[in-house]
């Protein structure tokens, strides 16, 4: 009995070792500037065509009355013209609110973000933000897939973005 609890919790404790999945970590840096909004912000991934295979996360003010909030999203051109117009918003489990400065974590399984039957190519994460009264930055990650083993990507922003880094667990 001893060796079927001591087994299970063997399991339990290495269980989230084994799973499959993408993390990516987005800093949002702390601006000094007279008039401070927070930025709204895409994170997706396209293939080597420029075909978006997976949408990953958008922040906007999606509290906004009447939607109004959507209106500035167009803001963030590449994400917009690729395939942020095409979405019927908010979408669920990937719209969310505007962050404000710091890092800040989203992860996926491999399944949610639609990666377990791409095709073995080169691809890349596109992370894009663009701000009110401020810039527009926009970071491509390229990596190839898919992966034998875990892999960490790390790029830095020069304004709207801080260190974005993007980790593949398969």
């Amino acid at each position: 009995m001893k060796q079927v609890i001591a087994s299970a919790l063997l399991a339990v404790v290495t269980a989230p070792t084994l799973a499959s999945d993408i993390n990516v970590s987005v800093e949002i840096p702390r601006l000094d500037v007279a008039e401070y909004h927070k930025p709204y912000v895409a994170v997706w991934i396209e293939n080597s065509k420029n075909k978006v295979v997976s949408n990953l996360a958008v922040w906007y003010d999606v509290d906004m009355r009447n939607n109004e909030g959507e209106k500035w999203l167009k803001d963030m051109r590449q994400w917009w013209r690729r395939t942020g117009r095409n979405l019927d918003l908010p979408v669920d489990g990937m719209s969310g609110a505007t962050q404000g400065p710091g890092t800040h974590q989203l992860n996926f399984s491999l399944a949610e973000a639609k990666l377990t039957d791409l095709p073995a190519g080169k691809y890349r994460l596109r992370v894009e933000a663009a701000r009110e009264v401020g810039g527009r930055e926009l970071i491509n990650i390229p990596f190839n897939w898919p992966q034998a083993d875990m892999q960490t990507f790390n790029k830095s922003g020069k304004t709207e973005l801080g260190a974005i880094s993007f980790t593949i667990n398969p």
